[in-house]
């Protein structure tokens, strides 16, 4: 039998969504993606911060020696840095346990060896055959809109670009987004803004605008995110692993958990859940941002993840397929989207006529399968940290 093609990814990552760390799990151990590398960016802690992160979840999952890390913007492309928010995510940006490990001090010396991470993904990006290498942004678009101004070229070598980030509201999904004042929400971080848009929207409005980049584009938004919920059935399979057939447990499901690595990632999901709770009025379980837009690169694969671009309520239904145009509001500042109302960084997205080429906004995937895969990748590092262990006995 001929052996599947893998796809390759770039994931450009950004440690402001605790999610990253389920990101850089499914990036590093699905067998259908080879993680090329990973560029930090700004956000919900310092780029210090963010690049220290990385490099503990990749400890954490014992990929610290396999995978590069390269530590990107420091702020947006034209406004001033942002202070890092602490209110949800802690601190350090990736708050809530304390089995994260330190990462390797030579590894953090090299992800500022002077190689800056937008000629590290270029670089990268030449080494893969045109059409096969996808990027996945998870955070703030500043490392990939600065590749691809300084790189323009490569803009119609990528296969694909997959974005955590944006909204749309107004009932693109069951969704449940929240109220603000009697007005339903439509962002996370303002009223109208999802954060990874809002601190850079000007990098947001050059990949949308961009009809090469726009048509390769996958937008993962809240809508989309909002559905995929770590309930506690979810939890408990992360910890202890699947049920068995016939609904028994294959393993003890007694105790803390499996192993110190599944036990770190449900109490990353945890630390944030009273905010999706009290905010947003999720009460069923946090949910799953990021690791969504890596998910999305597997389109097209034998290991593809459903991601549904149709219209469930339409009379068209999986018939037509839905592609739209997004437009970024980029007037007003920071302040004015959080104390004025303005509707800074709100992503504006509007419908194409049938056929017609454009940024693809799934309403909804398969859910239980997305769940089943992140176990399996569980499972997998898990297998690899015993081996770690075992060699350094």
């Amino acid at each position: 039998m001929r052996r599947a093609r893998r796809h390759r990814v770039i994931t450009c990552t950004l440690l402001q969504i605790i999610a990253d760390a389920f990101a850089i799990l499914l990036a590093a151990y699905h067998p259908g993606i080879e993680l090329l590398g990973i560029s930090t960016v700004h956000g919900n802690a310092s780029l210090e911060k963010t690049t220290r992160n990385a490099l503990s979840v990749l400890a954490a999952i014992g990929k610290q020696d396999d995978v590069s890390v390269f530590a990107g913007a420091p702020h947006a492309l034209r406004r001033a840095p942002v202070h890092a928010p602490t209110d949800i995510h802690g601190e350090s940006g990736l708050d809530g346990t304390s089995l994260l490990p330190q990462p390797p001090a030579h590894k953090t010396a090299s992800a500022y060896s002077g190689v800056s991470a937008v000629d590290a993904m270029a670089a990268a990006l030449r080494r893969c055959e045109p059409g096969s290498a996808w990027i996945a942004a998870t955070g703030a678009l500043t490392n990939v809109a600065a590749l691809f101004a300084e790189h323009p070229d490569l803009k119609a070598r990528v296969r694909g670009l997959s974005v955590m980030g944006g909204s749309v509201g107004g009932g693109f999904t069951p969704a449940v987004m929240g109220v603000v004042d009697g007005v339903p929400r439509v962002g996370n971080y303002t009223q109208w803004a999802e954060f990874n848009i809002l601190i850079d929207p000007e990098a947001a409005a050059s990949i949308f605008a961009d009809p090469v980049l726009a048509a390769r584009t996958t937008l993962v938004p809240l809508d989309l995110t909002h559905l995929v919920l770590a309930t506690k059935d979810v939890q408990d399979m992360l910890l202890y692993g699947p049920l068995g057939e016939g609904g028994g447990a294959e393993g003890s499901r007694e105790g803390r958990g499996k192993t110190d690595l599944r036990v770190m990632l449900v109490e990353l999901l945890n630390f944030f859940a009273s905010t999706y709770r009290d905010v947003f009025g999720i009460i069923e379980g946090p949910p799953l941002h990021d690791p969504l837009a890596v998910a999305a690169v597997l389109a097209g694969t034998e290991h593809e993840i459903p991601f549904y671009d149709y219209d469930p309520k339409s009379a068209d239904g999986p018939g037509r397929r839905e592609r739209f145009a997004v437009e970024v509001v980029t007037d007003g500042t920071l302040e004015d989207a959080k104390h004025r109302g303005a509707q800074t960084g709100r992503t504006i997205v509007k419908l194409l006529p049938p056929g017609s080429e454009g940024v693809r906004i799934p309403r909804g995937l398969d859910i239980a399968r997305f769940w089943q895969v992140i176990e399996e990748c569980c499972e997998r590092a898990d297998e690899a940290n015993k081996k770690i262990l075992a060699t350094s006995t």
